[in-house]
């Protein structure tokens, strides 16, 4: 949740235009209704790898606690380098090249649907890869569009994957209009084969509508491309397609994969056209493909591809038309100059009646995993139960990978001549779960720790290859970006003024940053802008909770409740890995300390309770008489325009900030509280009362009785952790719920029943939501439950999954 908050970096994303003058050409052909006549490894139920994971989790615990213990312990200050310290990558091994995440792993993990931003794309793990996506016409109103990326302005009713296991099978779901498309992604890595294996893609094209009319033999136009991210030409196999002919579209030649080819095989009456291009970049390929289409629709009237190619085309794209239904397999070969390929046994597998039964399979697995891994109550119904396969699915099928350097804004003071604002990070890759797939496909550090709450349970060698991934970001200072834009895609989706990353900002709950205030055992976020004349309340955003009231004047004397609570977490949790390994004495011994100094209940409550509220508050510079009020501003060549602009009516002072929210709550989702503690009641009173927190939908952000509460934080922003309802905090609520409601103290029973209701409440709204609108939301309203923000959001709003299965232990 970084950049300018979910609203800003995260959400005024550019537009991807619905219709140019080529979509108008495009838009002006009729659909035509006619069409030209051209045309060794065991597959058992529930793989168990044959590994010790909990050696396996041992040795990354290992890997990860050295990391810090340099950093913390071994690190001497050394001479300035010739670039800042802040691009410096941290002097140790990378955690990707330990051995555990070499060999099979890594090969199997190598070809994934591992570009979240489009409908369907394939990549492998590799800087340069070959990269195969998805496009098709959509006709709405009668016009057409061209449909690739994912975004919110194409208005399907819905798409996501219904099942994917993370490694080799995916199965996939986009309605568009009365048009459905269902894609299955499938792996194999059997003899004979090239480094990663083979893959394919089916697509079945069928009509919504229940009646056969004239929609069930209108065309459907699909265009499935692929492109060398490294430049290197593609070959077509012959200038006239005709898959009855000859199934081979497209072969070449790799280092990674070795020789490789690309066959359409369908029995349907299809016919295929292609266009191909040479150009660095795939960003733009939608643009490329519509310009193509309306030069011809221009020239001859017909919608299709112009049958040509640039000189060593690095990119070919083949448009597919039939009349709906129809299906067709898509089939990645790798390998083929070597000796015994079997090329056609292998070919076979991937297509017709093997495909159609290794899938069935791959779905009983998927099935029969997920009631393993997440022990389904009796309780829940189907619709819950779908909605749990959907959270867990679209989680793991929004994995993506990128390679990039992240851009990192230098200091005003810096002497570095670079000539520029910012200086560029080294190099790097990183694998990693992602928000949403229309509004944040790519990495944000403190979301993915919520989102491995889910991947571990289901795959601990995912969890931790995303984990090693990330870690090998940090630099020398201890510092991970904490919003990844790499690469020339992502940045074509982030304003510019949203791409830099500052160095002095930090994400919880990141271990590696620790922002101490002037106090011992005082925290406080850096980043808030204390020269703001336009925001009613300064964002936090390091905090992650971006326009969440805090002290309405920012200085160094705040003291961040939240912040503090993530500290003892993480020392918390440094502390016990030491004691696993039988080093508490040595490498704990610090963590240790700060551990008992921040679980120390009296001296959390002198820092943070307010006896006259009885609740937990931040403390800082602040005074409630701040406003925005509307000025005549002077602009440019001297015409007066009125803005909205920030007032303080008086001095403020230091003070708690009386403001009842998720971060008053924060002692008790860390447990610290005692159970036998009078402020434990009155933190369940905070929760169940009506007038503060309490919804029938979840526990809103704010309370009703802030003066913040629902208030737009400038003219523009709207209240974002004002008032609706987030689903990571409020799992976190429901987990010391459960906490409390095990142990013995007075308010045992409160806390099981205000449990049992708000677990009830959440799964009703989430699971009702997607029933309805086929999606997983970013946040939902406080007042009638509806989904608000981004409405494809699998990040952490798939914790309802955690919440259905009752599992909050390790939290």
């Amino acid at each position: 949740m970084t950049g300018s908050g979910r609203r800003s970096a995260r959400s005024r994303i550019k537009s991807h235009s619905d219709a140019d003058d080529d979509d108008r050409s495009l838009q002006s052909a009729k659909p035509n209704p006619k069409l030209r006549r051209d045309g060794r490894r065991d597959q058992s139920l529930i793989r168990i790898p044959n590994v010790d994971l909990k050696a396996l989790l041992g040795f990354g615990i290992v890997a990860f606690l050295v990391v810090l213990f340099l950093i913390y312990h071994l690190i001497q200050p050394i001479e300035q380098a010739q670039r800042p310290r802040v691009v410096t990558p941290f002097p140790a091994p990378k955690i990707m090249d330990l051995p555990q995440f070499q060999g099979e792993h890594k090969e199997n993990l190598y070809w994934g649907t591992y570009r979240p931003h489009v409908y369907l794309g394939i990549r492998a793990r590799t800087p340069q890869s070959l990269v195969a996506g998805l496009m098709w016409i959509g006709i709405k109103d009668g016009r057409y569009f061209m449909r690739h990326v994912c975004q919110d302005s194409d208005e399907l009713k819905t798409y996501g994957w219904m099942r994917h296991n993370g490694w080799d099978y995916g199965h996939q779901k986009l309605v568009d209009q009365d048009m459905t498309l269902t894609t299955s992604f499938f792996k194999s890595n059997k003899d004979g084969s090239g480094y990663g294996g083979d893959w394919t893609v089916r697509i079945d094209v069928q009509s919504e509508n229940s009646q056969l009319g004239e929609d069930m033999s209108r065309t459907a136009h699909l265009f499935f491309y692929l492109a060398d991210e490294g430049g290197n030409a593609l070959s077509l196999s012959r200038d006239h397609l005709d898959i009855h002919d000859n199934s081979l579209l497209t072969f070449g030649s790799r280092k990674d994969v070795g020789s490789w080819h690309l066959h359409l095989i369908s029995m349907d009456d299809l016919e295929v056209h292609y266009s191909g291009f040479k150009t660095p970049h795939i960003h733009n390929l939608s643009d490329l493909v519509q310009q193509n289409l309306g030069a011809q629709v221009q020239k001859f009237g017909r919608l299709q591809l112009s049958d040509t190619s640039d000189d060593s085309s690095n990119i070919l794209v083949f448009q597919i038309s039939g009349r709906i239904p129809f299906r067709t397999d898509l089939a990645f070969v790798s390998g083929t100059d070597l000796e015994n390929s079997r090329l056609k046994e292998r070919l076979s597998s991937l297509t017709g009646t093997s495909l159609s039964n290794q899938l069935d399979e791959k779905k009983k697995e998927f099935d029969d995993k997920f009631k393993y891994c997440f022990n389904m109550t009796d309780e829940l119904d189907s619709a819950s139960i779908s909605t749990g396969k959907a959270a867990i699915a679209n989680l793991l099928g929004g994995i993506g990978y990128s390679y990039g350097q992240s851009k990192i804004s230098l200091p005003k003071n810096s002497n570095f001549k670079s000539g520029q604002s910012y200086i560029s990070y080294w190099p790097a890759e990183l694998y990693s779960a992602v928000p949403s797939r229309p509004f944040f496909p790519r990495g944000f550090l403190w979301d993915e720790g919520f989102h491995q709450l889910l991947i571990w349970r289901w795959d601990l060698r995912i969890c931790l290859d995303i984990i090693g991934h990330w870690l090998d970001l940090m630099n020398v200072e201890g510092w991970i970006p904490r919003e990844q834009i790499l690469g020339a895609e992502a940045l074509s989706k982030v304003p510019e003024e949203f791409v830099l990353q500052h160095p002095t900002n930090g994400n919880p709950p990141t271990l590696f940053l620790v922002l101490r205030g002037k106090d011992m055992n005082s925290y406080f976020w850096h980043g808030r802008d204390n020269t703001t004349v336009r925001e009613l309340n300064p964002k936090t955003l390091s905090s992650g909770l971006d326009d969440y009231p805090r002290a309405s004047n920012p200085s160094e004397e705040e003291r961040h409740l939240d912040l503090r609570c993530w500290m003892f977490l993480a020392a918390d949790c440094m502390y016990s890995i030491s004691k696993l390994l039988g080093k508490e004495k040595e490498l704990g011994k610090e963590y240790g300390s700060t551990v008992k100094l921040l679980s120390d209940f009296d001296l959390l409550n002198q820092m943070h309770f307010d006896d006259a509220y009885g609740a937990y508050f931040d403390f800082g510079n602040h005074t409630e008489k701040v406003r925005l009020s509307w000025r005549e501003v002077e602009g440019t060549n001297h015409y007066a325009s009125r803005e909205l602009v920030r007032e303080v009516l008086e001095r403020p002072k230091l003070r708690f900030v009386p403001h009842i929210g998720y971060v008053s709550l924060f002692p008790f989702m860390g447990k610290i509280i005692p159970p036998a503690s009078s402020i434990l009641e009155q933190q369940l009173n905070l929760i169940s009362n009506r007038s503060i927190l309490w919804t029938d939908y979840g526990l809103r952000s704010l309370s009703k009785t802030s003066s913040m509460y629902m208030k737009y934080n400038t003219e523009h922003d709207a209240p974002y952790w004002r008032g609706p309802i987030w689903m990571n905090m409020n799992y976190m609520i429901l987990s010391a719920l459960h906490h409390y409601s095990k142990e013995n103290g007075p308010y045992r029973d409160k806390a099981k029943i205000i449990y049992t209701d708000l677990r009830s409440n959440l799964i009703r709204n989430i699971v009702r939501n997607y029933q309805q609108t086929g999606y997983l939301w970013e946040q939902y309203d406080q007042k009638k439950g509806k989904g608000k923000g981004a409405r494809v959001f699998t990040g952490w709003t798939s914790l309802v999954l955690l919440i259905m299965a009752e599992t909050y232990s390790e939290c």
